[in-house]
This record gives structure tokens, C-alpha cells and sequence, in this order.
């Protein structure tokens, strides 16, 4: 695969609703990256088992072959139903084959008009962008990253309680940590950042800083 030389690449890794995907997006917008919720992609792919009967391998492969990243933007992918089946599927392994190709080709080849790519998921600092520049591990308890997705459930008027959001993320930690392919885990060479008592904006200076830091040595 062809690479593009001299570009900034950041790697996210972190359990659900951490903050992660806030971040990477104010980093790319303020470094000007292209970025990928890679999430996003197996809940896309979480939505297609649900409602479409045509759903196999090759069917997959051509869905992501050909996607539309504003297809990723569906308010559907946002529920509850939808995010187990994300977790589900983000077990097979030709199916995170099919999606690590796409990963790739946001990852080191982003779109000329950007200085960059970043990407967010749960195996991207150990498998997608190993070698990425800047390597994170976002994360905060339990209890406030299942406040924080009750929140934005509410905000879609969904009906669900806080508890079932609570078992739900315990459920996808317990999957997304022993899944035998690209498990969750922080690295040795990652930043641990803990948003547990962070606000947005703090915990975007904290990575700003870092990111400045090595970019003006």
C-alpha cells in the first residue's frame, strides 16, 4: 500500500464513551487531520446484520470498499441494539481483516487537502497504526462514562435506563478486553490520559500540549 511520507498520524485507543471520539475530533479539526471513527465502521457493519438479509462477506467487502463516510453519521448506528452487534461482529476476524484494509488506507494515505490522519477505536495503537506518531490511551471509570452515554441517549430521546447503559458498557469492556482478535489493552509506548475528571476542554490542552511538544522539536 502506498504511503503518504512526512504526515502526522495519531492513534486512539479506549474503552466506550471515554471521550475519545470528542478529542479526536477537536485535534483534527484544530491540526487539520483527517479523521476516522473506526467504531463507527463496525457499527455500520452491526446495523447491516440487523436489517439487511443479503449480509456476507463479499456483501461486507463491497459496502466498505465503496463507503461513504457520511453514512457513518446515521443517528441509527447510535443504539444500544446497534452497539452489541457492533461488538459481536468486531469478534470475526474476517471481518476486522475487511475493515483493517479501509483502516489503512485512511490511516497512511488520508485525502491530499489534510496534514494527516487520526484515528480512534480499540486496537488502533496495537494493530491499525502501530507506528503512528502519537500514541493514546484514553479512558475514565466505569460509572462516568455510563452517565456520560445515558446523557447522550437522552439527548436522542431513546428509552433506556441508566443501569441498562451500565450493564451494557461493563458487557462491551468484558468483550472488547478478551476478544481473541485486536483486544483492548494500553501499550508500554502509549500516553495514558484519564478524563474521569476532565473537562473537554482540559483534556484537549493536555493532549494539545503533547502533540505541540514533539511537533516543534
Amino acid at each position: 500500500m502506498k504511503k503518504r511520507k512526512n504526515i502526522i498520524t495519531v492513534a486512539i485507543d479506549s474503552p466506550a464513551a471515554a471521550g475519545a471520539g470528542t478529542q479526536a475530533k477537536l485535534i483534527s479539526k484544530y491540526y487539520n487531520l483527517f479523521y476516522l471513527d473506526t467504531g463507527k465502521i463496525y457499527r455500520y457493519i452491526g446495523y447491516l446484520k440487523i436489517k439487511d438479509k443479503k449480509f456476507s462477506y463479499n456483501f461486507i467487502k463491497k459496502k466498505i470498499d465503496n463507503l461513504n463516510l457520511n453514512y457513518l453519521k446515521n443517528k441509527k448506528l447510535l443504539s444500544n441494539e446497534v452497539a452489541i452487534s457492533a461488538s459481536r461482529i468486531a469478534k470475526d476476524k474476517r471481518i476486522r481483516d475487511i475493515v483493517h484494509q479501509f483502516q489503512q488506507k485512511c490511516a497512511y494515505n488520508p485525502p491530499r487537502k489534510y496534514k494527516g490522519s487520526i484515528l480512534d477505536g480499540r486496537d488502533i495503537i496495537t494493530i491499525q497504526v502501530k507506528d503512528a506518531m502519537f500514541k493514546f490511551f484514553i479512558t475514565a471509570n466505569l460509572q462516568i462514562r455510563a452517565k456520560r452515554r445515558f446523557n447522550e441517549y437522552r439527548q436522542l430521546n431513546k428509552k433506556i435506563t441508566y443501569k441498562e447503559v451500565l450493564k451494557s458498557l461493563r458487557n462491551r469492556d468484558k468483550s472488547d478486553r478478551e476478544r481473541k482478535y485486536g483486544p483492548l489493552k494500553k501499550t508500554k509506548d502509549s500516553i495514558l490520559i484519564n478524563t474521569t475528571k476532565l473537562s473537554k476542554k482540559a483534556c484537549f490542552l493536555k493532549l494539545k500540549a503533547i502533540i505541540d511538544k514533539k511537533l516543534n522539536t
